[in-house]
């Protein structure tokens, strides 16, 4: 049995494949490129490796598409067959393997259950935190992200190597539980202590837009370039941050010189950055800012998913994006088939029904005042965070204030209120509310 620098047990006599296997899990923890690279490396030194075919089967399952799916599937066979033919396998090889089983079935709170069970008695393992964590944001679960790291923390000397990412977790669960002061300061630390830490560094961004320290966030994008300029994709999604510091101060220019440089610079159909694209030319659009033909080249990528639910939250994304597209159609069976969705059971499948239905159908302005409300109510089950949510309250305030809803904007402007201080949007949705009820007046 050899132990990686995380804490990680392998039933293999290779140092060459555990060594290939932690730099896996430093690209990993940092978002960096490499982490493929570096499992082809392990997987060369010992093809029987149980947590290297784990961890690509749950990177296939992160991505949330459905031709990943034989992916996830493949490398779950790979890795129970190596756990079969292993006399000793250690526990942390097993609990990867069993998680994978469910998170490859589309149940990422059972898999994130089971990693949280081995956690109970390997609280200093970082692979199983940090995966957890990642499964518990992608589920909607933020007061499980919160639970776990706080359970575990105490375990965590800062001598220890991941320590810095461990703290980074801690902070952005913090953060999205509303404790922001405690959240900015383990944020801080956490890059004092692995400069490397970009989910950590993130967390930090996450206090400064909540408060609505607008110039400190951008101001704190920018200084740390040199720390984030290296992670992969995940560069965009902090690029799309400092745009929305840049749009509350009102620098449209630059919001789309960003948009176009650093928020869409590769034309990807990840989920994750079709996100940040598809909600960053939402808002502008809700502010009445013409994006060009910017929708065209991103509902390309989004009819290609007209038919694809793995995760609703990635389609609700998709919607936004044909709607601004003027491709109603393709919109609309999206919609459909995430109402389908809901009939096949599972995690997706009740976050379809209980909230993605709703929240596609008043996007497409057919959704009443109820629906309006229950949207509201319901919408953190979707996962991310809640900037990255805030776009469908938006949406849903608008789509209540347009039709002179009241009580229904109440309800989304309370949830709002509840996440982060008042901002320009807020002036934008009441005006709407009273154009619309001056409307109706007239008319009556």
């Amino acid at each position: 049995m050899i132990v990686d620098a995380y804490a990680g047990r392998h039933s293999t006599g290779s140092p060459a494949a555990v060594a290939a296997f932690e730099q896996a899990i430093a690209s990993v923890a940092r978002h960096q490129p490499g982490a493929a690279e570096a499992l082809d490396a392990a997987l060369a030194a010992d093809p029987d490796l149980i947590a290297a075919h784990a961890l690509r089967g749950f990177a296939a399952v992160i991505l949330a598409r459905s031709e990943c799916v034989p992916a996830a599937d493949d490398a779950y066979a790979l890795a129970a067959a190596a756990l079969a033919r292993r006399p000793d396998v250690t526990s942390d090889e097993s609990v990867l393997v069993h998680a994978l089983d469910a998170a490859r079935r589309g149940r990422l709170r059972a898999a994130a259950d089971r990693l949280d069970a081995h956690l109970h008695a390997e609280p200093g393992a970082f692979l199983p935190l940090k995966l957890s964590h990642s499964l518990r944001f992608m589920a909607g679960d933020l007061g499980g992200m919160l639970a776990l790291t706080s359970r575990v923390l105490p375990a965590w000397t800062e001598d220890r190597p991941g320590a810095g990412f461990v703290l980074g977790c801690h902070a952005f669960g913090l953060e999205e539980a509303g404790e922001l002061a405690p959240a900015e300061r383990y944020g801080l630390r956490a890059v004092e202590l692995e400069p490397g830490d970009a989910w950590g560094l993130h967390a930090v961004s996450h206090v400064h837009e909540t408060q609505g320290r607008t110039r400190e966030g951008a101001s704190w994008l920018e200084a740390s370039r040199p720390r984030w300029a290296a992670c992969n994709n995940f560069r965009f999604h902090l690029s799309w941050h400092l745009a929305l510091f840049e749009l509350e101060e009102g620098h449209v220019g630059r919001v789309l010189d960003l948009y176009d440089d650093e928020v869409r610079p590769t034309r990807t159909d990840d989920f994750r950055d079709v996100a940040n694209a598809a909600s960053l030319l939402w808002r502008l659009s809700q502010e009445g800012v013409d994006v060009g033909d910017r929708w065209a080249e991103l509902a390309a990528v989004s009819r290609r998913r007209t038919r694809d639910v793995t995760l609703v939250f990635a389609s609700l994304h998709h919607i936004l994006a044909l709607v601004g597209a003027g491709q109603r159609g393709d919109a609309l069976a999206l919609a459909g088939e995430i109402s389908a969705r809901e009939r096949s059971g599972g995690d997706q499948g009740r976050v379809a029904g209980q909230v993605g239905r709703d929240l596609a159908r008043v996007i497409l302005d057919l959704g009443d005042a109820a629906t309006i409300a229950r949207a509201a109510a319901a919408l953190p089950l979707i996962g991310g965070s809640h900037a990255q949510r805030d776009v469908f309250l938006r949406t849903l305030a608008l789509a209540a204030a347009d039709r002179g809803e009241r009580d229904a904007m109440a309800v989304v402007m309370g949830c709002r209120a509840a996440l982060r201080r008042e901002d320009r949007f807020c002036q934008l949705a009441h005006q709407r509310l009273a154009r619309a009820e001056a409307a109706r007046r007239r008319v009556a």
